[in-house]
Protein backbone atom coordinates (compact mmCIF):
# COMPACT_ATOMS: atom_id res chain seq x y z
CA UNK A 1 0.00 0.00 0.00
CA UNK A 2 2.66 2.33 0.40
CA UNK A 3 4.26 1.81 -2.99
CA UNK A 4 0.70 1.70 -4.45
CA UNK A 5 0.26 5.39 -2.41
CA UNK A 6 3.65 7.29 -3.48
CA UNK A 7 3.01 6.06 -6.94
CA UNK A 8 -0.60 7.79 -6.92
CA UNK A 9 1.04 10.80 -5.29
CA UNK A 10 3.64 10.94 -8.16
CA UNK A 11 1.61 10.37 -11.32
CA UNK A 12 -2.02 12.42 -9.94
CA UNK A 13 -2.42 15.74 -8.69
CA UNK A 14 -2.96 14.63 -4.52
CA UNK A 15 -1.69 17.26 -3.07
CA UNK A 16 0.42 17.04 0.63
CA UNK A 17 1.70 19.51 2.77
CA UNK A 18 3.13 18.14 5.66
CA UNK A 19 4.43 21.64 7.23
CA UNK A 20 1.20 22.39 7.36
CA UNK A 21 -0.04 19.52 9.20
CA UNK A 22 2.75 19.69 11.64
CA UNK A 23 1.85 23.37 12.67
CA UNK A 24 -1.83 22.81 12.81
CA UNK A 25 -1.04 19.63 15.19
CA UNK A 26 1.36 21.69 17.27
CA UNK A 27 -0.55 24.77 17.47
CA UNK A 28 -4.14 23.06 17.97
CA UNK A 29 -2.28 21.32 21.28
CA UNK A 30 -1.50 24.50 22.24
CA UNK A 31 -4.81 25.92 21.60
CA UNK A 32 -6.52 23.23 22.96
CA UNK A 33 -4.71 24.06 26.63
CA UNK A 34 -5.07 27.38 26.56
CA UNK A 35 -8.76 26.57 25.59
CA UNK A 36 -9.23 24.16 28.43
CA UNK A 37 -8.09 27.15 30.81
CA UNK A 38 -10.58 29.66 29.28
CA UNK A 39 -13.25 27.36 29.35
CA UNK A 40 -12.48 26.59 33.33
CA UNK A 41 -12.21 30.12 33.50
CA UNK A 42 -15.42 30.97 32.01
CA UNK A 43 -18.98 31.23 34.25
CA UNK A 44 -21.38 32.15 36.23
CA UNK A 45 -18.56 31.58 39.10
CA UNK A 46 -15.75 33.94 39.85
CA UNK A 47 -12.87 31.68 39.22
CA UNK A 48 -9.09 32.52 38.95
CA UNK A 49 -5.52 31.33 37.35
CA UNK A 50 -4.56 30.69 41.70
CA UNK A 51 -7.48 29.06 42.09
CA UNK A 52 -7.38 26.59 39.24
CA UNK A 53 -3.72 25.71 40.38
CA UNK A 54 -4.95 25.41 43.91
CA UNK A 55 -6.90 22.34 42.96
CA UNK A 56 -5.03 20.64 41.12
CA UNK A 57 -1.97 20.38 43.49
CA UNK A 58 -4.19 20.67 46.57
CA UNK A 59 -7.73 19.98 46.01
CA UNK A 60 -10.47 20.98 49.16
CA UNK A 61 -13.74 19.40 48.64
CA UNK A 62 -15.35 21.83 50.54
CA UNK A 63 -13.83 24.47 48.68
CA UNK A 64 -16.76 25.51 46.65
CA UNK A 65 -14.63 26.86 43.86
CA UNK A 66 -12.58 24.02 43.98
CA UNK A 67 -15.62 21.51 43.63
CA UNK A 68 -16.90 23.30 40.67
CA UNK A 69 -13.34 22.86 38.85
CA UNK A 70 -12.58 19.47 39.01
CA UNK A 71 -16.30 18.60 39.43
CA UNK A 72 -17.98 20.51 36.55
CA UNK A 73 -16.00 22.59 34.31
CA UNK A 74 -13.08 20.64 33.47
CA UNK A 75 -15.46 17.56 32.62
CA UNK A 76 -17.42 19.79 30.78
CA UNK A 77 -14.06 21.22 28.54
CA UNK A 78 -12.60 17.68 28.21
CA UNK A 79 -16.25 16.22 26.87
CA UNK A 80 -15.85 18.85 24.49
CA UNK A 81 -12.73 18.40 23.47
CA UNK A 82 -13.67 14.43 22.56
CA UNK A 83 -16.86 15.13 21.02
CA UNK A 84 -15.63 17.80 18.34
CA UNK A 85 -12.86 15.60 17.66
CA UNK A 86 -14.98 12.82 16.87
CA UNK A 87 -17.48 14.25 15.15
CA UNK A 88 -14.95 16.35 13.34
CA UNK A 89 -12.97 12.51 12.44
CA UNK A 90 -16.06 10.92 11.71
CA UNK A 91 -17.68 13.53 8.86
CA UNK A 92 -14.15 13.15 7.26
CA UNK A 93 -13.67 9.57 7.13
CA UNK A 94 -17.56 9.74 5.74
CA UNK A 95 -16.37 12.34 3.15
CA UNK A 96 -13.65 9.81 2.04
CA UNK A 97 -15.05 6.73 1.76
CA UNK A 98 -18.25 8.21 -0.37
CA UNK A 99 -16.42 10.99 -2.37
CA UNK A 100 -19.11 13.00 -0.87
CA UNK A 101 -18.71 16.80 -0.36
CA UNK A 102 -21.16 17.38 2.22
CA UNK A 103 -21.35 14.03 4.26
CA UNK A 104 -21.98 14.75 7.59
CA UNK A 105 -23.20 12.94 10.39
CA UNK A 106 -25.88 15.19 11.50
CA UNK A 107 -26.58 15.40 7.70
CA UNK A 108 -26.70 12.14 6.66
CA UNK A 109 -29.23 11.11 9.51
CA UNK A 110 -26.85 9.16 11.97
CA UNK A 111 -26.83 12.03 14.73
CA UNK A 112 -30.96 11.69 14.66
CA UNK A 113 -31.00 8.03 14.76
CA UNK A 114 -28.69 8.28 17.62
CA UNK A 115 -31.13 10.77 19.08
CA UNK A 116 -34.11 8.40 18.74
CA UNK A 117 -32.94 5.49 20.08
CA UNK A 118 -31.59 7.32 23.70
CA UNK A 119 -34.94 8.83 23.56
CA UNK A 120 -36.70 5.19 23.66
CA UNK A 121 -34.10 4.43 26.20
CA UNK A 122 -35.60 7.54 28.48
CA UNK A 123 -38.82 5.98 27.57
CA UNK A 124 -39.00 2.67 28.51
CA UNK A 125 -35.76 2.25 30.42
CA UNK A 126 -35.18 4.87 32.04
CA UNK A 127 -32.87 3.25 34.51
CA UNK A 128 -30.31 1.93 32.46
CA UNK A 129 -26.60 2.73 33.40
CA UNK A 130 -24.62 5.53 31.18
CA UNK A 131 -22.34 2.62 30.07
CA UNK A 132 -25.14 0.76 27.97
CA UNK A 133 -26.77 3.77 27.23
CA UNK A 134 -23.92 4.32 24.98
CA UNK A 135 -23.94 0.71 23.21
CA UNK A 136 -27.38 2.07 22.13
CA UNK A 137 -26.26 5.16 20.73
CA UNK A 138 -24.39 2.98 18.60
CA UNK A 139 -27.29 0.85 17.22
CA UNK A 140 -29.30 4.21 16.78
CA UNK A 141 -26.45 5.72 14.83
CA UNK A 142 -26.21 2.58 12.36
CA UNK A 143 -29.81 2.45 12.20
CA UNK A 144 -29.70 6.24 10.57
CA UNK A 145 -27.17 6.01 8.39
CA UNK A 146 -28.73 2.30 6.76
CA UNK A 147 -32.33 4.19 6.76
CA UNK A 148 -30.81 7.20 5.04
CA UNK A 149 -28.47 5.54 1.95
CA UNK A 150 -31.77 3.23 2.00
CA UNK A 151 -33.91 5.91 1.02
CA UNK A 152 -31.72 7.65 -1.30
CA UNK A 153 -30.30 4.42 -2.93
CA UNK A 154 -34.59 3.98 -3.72
CA UNK A 155 -34.70 6.48 -5.65
CA UNK A 156 -34.75 7.15 -9.19
CA UNK A 157 -30.85 7.91 -10.22
CA UNK A 158 -29.18 6.09 -7.57
CA UNK A 159 -27.02 7.82 -4.71
CA UNK A 160 -25.61 11.28 -4.89
CA UNK A 161 -24.81 14.14 -2.41
CA UNK A 162 -27.86 15.77 -2.53
CA UNK A 163 -29.93 12.91 -2.63
CA UNK A 164 -28.63 11.84 0.45
CA UNK A 165 -28.62 15.24 2.10
CA UNK A 166 -32.54 15.02 1.05
CA UNK A 167 -32.61 11.65 2.50
CA UNK A 168 -31.10 12.61 5.49
CA UNK A 169 -33.92 15.51 5.66
CA UNK A 170 -36.29 13.47 5.73
CA UNK A 171 -35.49 11.45 7.82
CA UNK A 172 -34.00 13.40 10.80
CA UNK A 173 -37.74 14.92 10.42
CA UNK A 174 -38.96 11.46 11.22
CA UNK A 175 -37.05 10.92 14.27
CA UNK A 176 -37.89 14.27 15.16
CA UNK A 177 -41.23 13.85 15.01
CA UNK A 178 -41.29 10.37 16.48
CA UNK A 179 -39.12 11.66 19.32
CA UNK A 180 -41.33 14.36 20.44
CA UNK A 181 -44.28 12.54 20.65
CA UNK A 182 -42.22 10.13 22.79
CA UNK A 183 -41.80 12.89 25.10
CA UNK A 184 -44.93 14.66 25.22
CA UNK A 185 -46.37 10.76 26.10
CA UNK A 186 -43.19 10.18 28.48
CA UNK A 187 -43.06 13.40 29.71
CA UNK A 188 -39.24 13.51 29.20
CA UNK A 189 -39.38 16.85 27.62
CA UNK A 190 -35.77 17.91 28.94
CA UNK A 191 -34.23 14.84 27.90
CA UNK A 192 -35.25 15.72 24.60
CA UNK A 193 -34.60 19.27 24.57
CA UNK A 194 -30.92 18.78 26.09
CA UNK A 195 -30.31 16.16 23.27
CA UNK A 196 -31.86 18.20 20.11
CA UNK A 197 -29.98 21.53 21.56
CA UNK A 198 -26.60 19.98 21.97
CA UNK A 199 -24.48 21.11 24.92
CA UNK A 200 -22.13 19.84 27.09
CA UNK A 201 -22.87 21.69 30.48
CA UNK A 202 -24.39 18.17 32.20
CA UNK A 203 -20.76 16.35 30.94
CA UNK A 204 -20.03 14.37 33.97
CA UNK A 205 -16.67 12.84 34.84
CA UNK A 206 -18.29 9.40 34.66
CA UNK A 207 -19.79 10.26 31.37
CA UNK A 208 -16.08 11.29 30.16
CA UNK A 209 -14.41 7.90 31.57
CA UNK A 210 -17.11 6.08 29.77
CA UNK A 211 -17.18 7.93 26.19
CA UNK A 212 -13.01 8.68 26.07
CA UNK A 213 -12.10 5.10 25.33
CA UNK A 214 -14.18 4.40 22.87
CA UNK A 215 -13.76 7.52 20.54
CA UNK A 216 -9.69 7.25 21.56
CA UNK A 217 -10.15 3.69 19.55
CA UNK A 218 -12.01 5.20 17.15
CA UNK A 219 -9.50 7.76 16.37
CA UNK A 220 -6.65 5.48 16.62
CA UNK A 221 -8.47 3.33 14.09
CA UNK A 222 -9.17 5.86 11.54
CA UNK A 223 -5.39 6.79 11.76
CA UNK A 224 -4.92 2.85 10.74
CA UNK A 225 -6.99 2.52 7.73
CA UNK A 226 -6.60 6.72 6.97
CA UNK A 227 -3.81 5.55 4.35
CA UNK A 228 -6.62 3.22 2.81
CA UNK A 229 -8.96 6.20 2.73
CA UNK A 230 -6.85 8.16 0.85
CA UNK A 231 -6.97 5.74 -1.39
CA UNK A 232 -10.37 5.30 -1.78
CA UNK A 233 -11.18 8.93 -2.02
CA UNK A 234 -9.90 8.31 -5.56
CA UNK A 235 -12.42 6.03 -6.33
CA UNK A 236 -13.42 3.12 -5.96
CA UNK A 237 -11.98 1.38 -9.32
CA UNK A 238 -9.07 3.04 -8.61
CA UNK A 239 -8.75 1.28 -5.42
CA UNK A 240 -9.56 -1.88 -5.92
CA UNK A 241 -7.09 -1.85 -9.21
CA UNK A 242 -4.54 -0.83 -6.51
CA UNK A 243 -5.56 -4.62 -4.59
CA UNK A 244 -7.36 -2.38 -1.99
CA UNK A 245 -9.92 -4.54 0.05
CA UNK A 246 -12.75 -1.67 -0.78
CA UNK A 247 -15.37 -3.62 1.00
CA UNK A 248 -13.41 -4.33 4.17
CA UNK A 249 -12.13 -0.61 4.52
CA UNK A 250 -15.78 0.50 4.33
CA UNK A 251 -16.69 -1.62 6.72
CA UNK A 252 -14.49 -0.66 9.46
CA UNK A 253 -14.80 3.00 8.18
CA UNK A 254 -18.82 2.43 8.75
CA UNK A 255 -18.13 1.04 12.62
CA UNK A 256 -15.55 3.83 13.21
CA UNK A 257 -18.23 6.55 12.01
CA UNK A 258 -20.82 4.77 14.28
CA UNK A 259 -18.91 4.53 17.59
CA UNK A 260 -17.51 8.31 17.24
CA UNK A 261 -20.93 9.57 16.36
CA UNK A 262 -22.86 7.63 19.02
CA UNK A 263 -20.06 8.16 21.57
CA UNK A 264 -20.42 12.17 21.06
CA UNK A 265 -24.33 11.98 20.68
CA UNK A 266 -24.88 9.91 23.69
CA UNK A 267 -22.62 12.86 26.00
CA UNK A 268 -23.13 16.15 24.50
CA UNK A 269 -26.44 15.61 22.02
CA UNK A 270 -27.14 15.90 18.44
CA UNK A 271 -24.53 18.62 17.42
CA UNK A 272 -24.40 18.56 13.60
CA UNK A 273 -21.95 20.76 11.00
CA UNK A 274 -18.68 19.69 12.93
CA UNK A 275 -18.14 16.76 10.68
CA UNK A 276 -18.98 18.87 7.70
CA UNK A 277 -16.84 21.91 8.58
CA UNK A 278 -13.63 21.12 10.02
CA UNK A 279 -12.35 18.18 7.03
CA UNK A 280 -13.03 21.04 4.20
CA UNK A 281 -10.70 23.08 6.28
CA UNK A 282 -7.80 20.61 7.34
CA UNK A 283 -8.21 19.75 3.44
CA UNK A 284 -7.58 22.76 1.91
CA UNK A 285 -4.81 23.66 4.47
CA UNK A 286 -2.82 20.58 4.04
CA UNK A 287 -3.92 18.43 0.85
CA UNK A 288 -6.09 15.34 0.66
CA UNK A 289 -3.83 12.79 2.30
CA UNK A 290 -5.76 11.66 4.81
CA UNK A 291 -3.04 10.15 6.79
CA UNK A 292 -2.86 13.99 7.50
CA UNK A 293 -6.52 15.01 7.40
CA UNK A 294 -7.72 12.86 9.87
CA UNK A 295 -5.39 13.47 12.90
CA UNK A 296 -5.78 17.87 11.86
CA UNK A 297 -9.41 17.17 11.62
CA UNK A 298 -9.04 15.74 15.53
CA UNK A 299 -7.39 18.73 16.76
CA UNK A 300 -9.38 21.40 14.99
CA UNK A 301 -12.24 19.87 15.85
CA UNK A 302 -11.92 19.96 19.71
CA UNK A 303 -11.05 23.66 19.18
CA UNK A 304 -13.93 24.31 17.36
CA UNK A 305 -16.35 22.44 20.09
CA UNK A 306 -14.26 24.07 23.08
CA UNK A 307 -14.22 27.59 21.97
CA UNK A 308 -17.87 27.62 20.65
CA UNK A 309 -18.59 26.30 24.19
CA UNK A 310 -16.97 30.04 25.66
CA UNK A 311 -19.14 31.50 23.54
CA UNK A 312 -22.33 29.73 24.42
CA UNK A 313 -21.31 30.59 27.73
CA UNK A 314 -20.34 34.50 27.35
CA UNK A 315 -23.14 35.59 24.61
CA UNK A 316 -26.07 35.79 26.94
CA UNK A 317 -24.68 35.47 30.52
CA UNK A 318 -25.76 33.99 32.97
CA UNK A 319 -27.97 32.29 30.77
CA UNK A 320 -25.99 29.98 28.16
CA UNK A 321 -26.62 29.60 24.47
CA UNK A 322 -27.31 26.00 22.70
CA UNK A 323 -23.88 24.68 21.76
CA UNK A 324 -25.63 23.40 18.53
CA UNK A 325 -27.24 26.80 17.65
CA UNK A 326 -23.48 28.22 17.84
CA UNK A 327 -22.52 25.46 15.13
CA UNK A 328 -25.32 26.20 13.18
CA UNK A 329 -24.78 29.75 12.74
CA UNK A 330 -21.45 28.84 11.33
CA UNK A 331 -22.52 25.43 9.35
CA UNK A 332 -25.53 26.23 7.90
CA UNK A 333 -24.00 29.02 5.50
CA UNK A 334 -21.04 26.39 5.22
CA UNK A 335 -23.35 23.94 4.26
CA UNK A 336 -25.39 26.19 1.42
CA UNK A 337 -22.18 27.48 -0.06
CA UNK A 338 -21.10 23.60 -0.53
CA UNK A 339 -24.10 22.50 -2.13
CA UNK A 340 -24.40 25.36 -4.48
CA UNK A 341 -20.95 24.22 -5.83
CA UNK A 342 -21.98 20.68 -5.92
CA UNK A 343 -25.27 21.76 -8.09
CA UNK A 344 -23.01 23.20 -10.58
CA UNK A 345 -20.93 20.54 -10.82
CA UNK A 346 -23.30 18.31 -11.29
Amino acid sequence: MQTSLTKIEKTTSIRTRPWAATMIIAVGLAAIVMGIVASILTGVANITFDTIWTSLIDYDPSNDHHAIIRELRMPRALAGVLAGSAFAVAGAIMQGMTRNPIADTGLLGINSGAGLVLVLVFAFVPWLPFEYIILFSFIGAGFGALLVYGIAFMSRGGLSPLKLVLAGAVVGSLTSGISQALSLLFQINYDLAFWSAGGISTAEWFQVSVMMPWIIAGLLTAMVISRSITVLSLGEDVAAGLGQRTRLIKGIGTIVVMILAGASVSTVGGVGFIGLIVPHMVRYVVGVDYRWIIPCSAIVGGILVLFADIAAKLIAAPYETPLGAIIAVMGVPFFLYLARRERREL
